[in-house]
């Protein structure tokens, strides 16, 4: 249960954080208010999924699924680089997360 409550917690992260350039600096109302929203959405989900996950552990996936997501976003909805480094890196990421949740609890 806390895992799949720290999952849409960072699925949240990936939808704030992308939607960031929406936003235009919140100059624009309601982008800026469904950012506004996944970021609550987001901490409240890492706040309850923290209660029964190592707070390292939550933290640590969170970020690294947010900010992985968050790249890949970039590169499909605003054509950001998808050159073969940034691409390996973003993987390195992935296998981070993938061994906390295997080797950090």
């Amino acid at each position: 249960m806390h895992w799949t409550l720290l999952l849409i917690a960072a699925a949240f992260e990936i939808v704030w954080a992308a939607g960031l350039k929406t936003t235009e600096g919140f100059t624009r109302l309601w982008p800026s208010v469904g950012v506004g929203a996944a970021m609550v959405a987001s901490m409240a989900l890492l706040a309850v999924a923290a209660r029964g996950l190592p707070i390292g552990t939550a933290y640590a996936v969170w970020t690294g699924i947010g900010a992985a997501g968050t790249a890949i976003a970039g590169i499909f909805l605003f054509g950001e680089s998808a050159a073969p480094a940034r691409l390996a890196c973003i993987a390195l990421i992935v296998a981070g997360v993938i061994g906390l949740k295997f080797l950090g609890e």
